[in-house]
């Protein structure tokens, strides 16, 4: 597969989550929707999102699912949604509970199995050489034998991409997953001078091995309110760009902004009360828009000077002009007046 690195061709996905009632909306939220405290089991909403992220240069939601009743029809109702609107989608697996610790590995199995044959053959999803694409959330969780376990199972009918979070869990599972998608969505740009050279490490061990690389993007990050101690700022929208510029450096096959709406580690794009539109108009720039090219000081020569002279040269050659004709007008008129004395009191012709 040919590496995509310029913005615009690199497809884009954003982590996309399922998990919201009505209820989920009062605990461990700084912010809220500007749609306000929706239901992910509402399909309205589903579209009007897909029609947002569509604006903004987004190809695709990385959604999060494991297999439960709810989730089935969520991501079912996510399909319809994104069909309708000619958008994709991939699957992340999520390996880990709520406590972060990992699921028991058959029931991991079990999920990749059920997403396979029920799901992974509809075309809304995002397929790579003809496999469906998915990540299990987790991987360094899990031995080399229990990846080998799990994916040996579907990978002929999928792309099971690992999240490791360096070169060394990479490679130790290499030989039974299809690349890995990093999800960094704490790390602070302005404050991590080895940031892109940790992106670039493991692009180039990743693109070596013959693998696909996802490289990570965030606008800002602060789970406080889940327990964790590190916030970094979004800084008008400084963060995002900064972040995209380094993952699009990083050489990937597809890149993966986290989150669009991870309101609980305040990693979200969706529009908010707090933020307004204000990461999407930032990525609309970067994935849309050509800026001008400004001419730098270094870049003007002595010729370059030459057109401003010109004009100049033929302002004032018009300006004498001008005052020639004005004058000559002036004592012709006068002549005219010495000839015929009552010329001011002529009226014109009553043509009623």
């Amino acid at each position: 597969m040919t590496v995509n690195n310029t913005a615009t061709t690199a497809p884009l996905f954003a982590y996309y989550y399922i998990w919201f009632s009505h209820n989920s909306w009062a605990r461990a939220k700084k912010d809220l929707p500007l749609i306000g405290a929706y239901s992910s089991s509402d399909p309205g909403v589903m579209r009007h999102q897909i029609e947002q992220a569509k604006s903004a240069g987004i190809t695709g939601f990385i959604v999060s699912w494991k297999d439960t009743p709810l989730n089935d029809l969520r991501l079912r109702l996510l399909m319809q949604a994104s069909a309708q609107e000619h958008f994709k989608l991939a699957m992340i697996y999520e390996g880990l509970d709520f406590y972060r610790h990992p699921l028991p590995v058959s029931e991991v199995a079990a999920g990749f199995r059920v997403f396979r044959d029920k799901f992974a053959s509809s075309p809304v999803f995002y397929r790579v050489n003809g496999k469906p694409l998915t990540i299990w959330s987790g991987t360094w969780a899990y031995s080399y034998a229990q990846v080998a376990m799990v994916t040996g199972a579907v990978r002929p009918q999928l792309l099971v991409l690992s999240t490791e979070k360096d070169v060394a869990g990479f490679n130790r599972i290499s030989a039974v997953t299809d690349g890995d998608a990093y999800y960094w969505s704490s790390v602070n740009p302005a404050t991590n001078p080895r940031y892109e050279a940790k992106l670039d490490q493991m692009s180039r061990t990743i693109h070596s091995a013959g693998k696909y690389w996802i490289a990570p993007f965030a606008p800002g990050f602060d789970a406080r309110l889940l327990g964790g101690k590190r916030a970094v700022p979004r800084d008008n929208g400084q963060t995002l760009r900064a972040e995209y510029t380094s993952a699009v450096r990083s050489s990937p096959n597809m890149l993966g902004l986290i989150s669009w709406n991870e309101f609980s580690e305040n990693s979200y794009v969706e529009p908010s009360k707090e933020y307004g539109h204000q990461s999407l108009d930032a990525l609309r720039q970067l994935r849309v828009t050509t800026p001008p090219h400004v001419t730098a000081p270094a870049e003007r020569s002595t010729f370059s000077a030459w057109p401003n002279v010109l004009r100049l040269l033929a302002f004032a050659l018009t300006l004498i002009l001008a005052v020639a004709v004005i004058t000559f007008l002036r004592r012709r008129t006068s002549r005219r007046r010495r000839h015929h004395p009552d010329s001011s009191s002529f009226k014109p012709r009553n043509i009623s």
